[in-house]
């Protein structure tokens, strides 16, 4: 791998140089400018701090700058800014160099990288996924993807829910009506849904109306959680045919999910009782009628009253608390984390922000290993409330997916001039797919989103088909060539358009380290986004195939070239596919 430093740093690195010479601390604050290629607006704060005119201090600092290879030009503007533009051989030749490293583009490694634990993607044992699963897993996806494209090493953890008082329920059930579920090799992921449903009603229906059998349910929770042999192997069947059911559907998602890194409540089960022993030791927690809680003064309720986080019940019971600060501890102890992610609802916030305390409390938490919730929003219908069948209920998840595949295999087909049946249907899944992923990584995750499908898998907007389609154009443009192939030009010079599209290109690095560090894969999508605006003016300005020379047809060749592998690049890092031929 051969790292290339980026333009905006080549730029920062020169400017900082010239500024130290009259501030050795000034920072040149550079940010893109509709008149340059990077305007430096840190003039006028080292000018109010040395007490100088901005505009004489600005000069100043020009006439110490060296134009050349790099900088082309540079000049005072406005009350003290720096327009710099950036010289067409630089630019050309770092695109080269970025062409040249293959898949990674030039984009470095973080050398401070850590070991991230992503807590994402947690359905629950024996009940469908349904719209409100969405976000959690495509979000926590394409942060892990993102994460490890820097460097850092993530490690998955679907916090699945696999035990508690429902499990007593349908365990007992099954005990009284053997059969009901086939062994989960033997089924596909719909009919383990189908059968799990059909004992979940039935289960719940004979609870409801049957006082005895509800007592017998309640005494083999007790079982359960006292680790009775029999119990366990029927509470198994319903964790392994639930996963079958979870892979199922994570396949449709085009997504995959390791079977080691499904670690649900169960897992920690056995660890809780020694995390409220420690937690009431260390004084961190204490008895309040008869429970175990952890108080903080600053998180109040009704009243004016101290609203407390439950470790443990009065009667002995453990929660959600005690499960999450279990699981943090083996995080932290046993893999090593630096930095603990969750991608959970927003609505579970309050939650968190006190398990967190608790854990800093403890110790489990410090400057060396934070932890960090990230919270996102609704998905929403197009009336702008949550998103809900006619009837009323909750959207199945498959459901959800199968249409946005319809949707887009009218598209695809609409446009499809050399793609055959299968091949339709191969790019609808591809299309439909990465049109339900891009609408929800577009938006910021803290925000509520629409889910509009005709707008998803519109070719016209901010959507992922857009971005395919550019792609899929660029190997179109690609093949035509025919023998003629892309190769940098540096001593060209390059079209605005060009170099519009060549700045842009030079700043993915720049982009996915910043969209990791802030958790915003929304970020990296409106970089991709606008590549391809970008592109497609350069496409409508400067002709390829047909330009003045054959240096320019192969330059042109180049650039069309680095564009597709860096949407292809960023589109993966998504979790999006590109299809080469649309």
């Amino acid at each position: 791998m051969a790292s290339v430093t980026s333009l905006t740093d080549l730029v920062n690195r020169q400017l900082t140089s010239a500024l130290s010479a009259t501030q050795p601390e000034a920072d040149p604050l550079l940010r893109r400018s509709d008149r340059a290629d990077f305007q430096a607006n840190g003039i006028l704060a080292l000018a109010k701090k040395a007490k100088a005119n901005p505009r004489e201090l600005a000069a100043e600092v020009v006439s110490r700058i060296t134009t050349g290879d790099l900088i082309k030009d540079v000049e005072v503007s406005g009350p003290g800014f720096l327009n710099i533009t950036v010289a067409d051989r630089a630019i050309t030749e770092n695109l080269a160099a970025r062409l040249a490293d293959g898949e990674r583009l030039g984009v470095p490694l973080n050398e401070d990288a850590g070991v991230t634990v992503v807590d994402y993607a947690q359905p629950n044992v024996a009940k469908e996924m349904h719209v409100g699963h969405l976000r959690s897993a495509v979000i926590g996806d394409a942060l892990r993807a993102m994460l490890d494209f820097t460097g850092e090493r993530t490690i998955g953890r679907h916090h699945i829910g696999d035990w508690g008082t429902q499990f007593g329920m349908l365990i007992q059930y099954l005990f009284e009506h053997p059969g009901e579920l086939a062994p989960a090799a033997d089924v596909d992921g719909e009919q383990a849904m189908s059968n799990l449903n059909r004992v979940y009603k039935a289960s719940r229906a004979l609870f409801d109306a049957d006082e005895e059998f509800k007592e017998r349910a309640r005494k083999r929770v007790v079982a359960l959680q006292s680790g009775d042999r029999e119990t366990l192997e029927l509470w198994q069947q319903f964790v392994d045919e639930s996963k079958v059911y979870f892979y199922s559907v994570f396949e449709k998602l085009d997504m995959e999910i390791r079977d080691e890194e499904i670690v649900g409540e169960s897992a920690y089960n056995e660890g809780m009782p020694e995390t409220a022993r420690l937690l009431e030791e260390m004084g961190v927690a204490e008895r309040s009628e008869g429970a175990l809680v952890v108080f903080f003064d600053d998180i109040r309720g009704k009243d004016d009253q101290r609203v407390p986080l439950i470790v443990q019940k009065a009667d002995g019971g453990f929660g959600y608390a005690a499960s999450d600060l279990t699981a943090i501890r083996d995080r932290v102890l046993n893999l090593h984390a630096t930095t603990l992610l969750y991608v959970v609802d927003v609505r579970q916030s309050l939650h968190f922000r006190m398990v967190f305390e608790t854990a800093r409390r403890a110790g489990w938490l410090n400057d060396d290993v934070t932890a960090h919730n990230m919270g996102y929003g609704t998905v929403l219908g197009a009336d702008g409330k949550p998103f809900k069948t006619r009837e009323g209920e909750t959207v199945r998840l498959e459901d959800l997916l199968d249409e946005a595949v319809q949707r887009a295999a009218e598209v695809v087909r609409e446009k499809a001039r050399d793609l055959t049946e299968d091949e339709i249907g191969e790019r609808a899944a591809q299309v439909g797919i990465g049109a339900v992923k891009y609408a929800d990584l577009s938006t910021s995750p803290n925000r509520d989103y629409k889910f509009d499908l005709d707008q998803m898998v519109s070719l016209n907007g901010d959507t992922s088909v857009y971005l395919q389609y550019a792609y899929a154009r660029i190997q179109s443009i690609l093949r035509k060539a025919g023998e003629v192939r892309p190769a940098a030009h540096p001593e060209l010079d390059l079209h605005e358009a060009e170099r519009a599209l060549g700045l842009h290109l030079d700043a993915f690095g720049d982009t996915v380290f910043e969209a990791a560090a802030e958790y915003a894969p929304h970020k990296l999508a409106a970089y991709l986004y606008q590549l391809a605006s970008l592109y497609t003016s350069f496409y409508d300005k400067c002709p390829v195939l047909k330009a003045d020379s054959t240096e320019q047809v192969e330059n042109r060749l180049f650039l069309c070239d680095l564009t597709a592998r860096t949407l292809h690049r960023g589109m993966a890092l998504l979790g999006i596919r590109t299809p080469e031929r649309l």
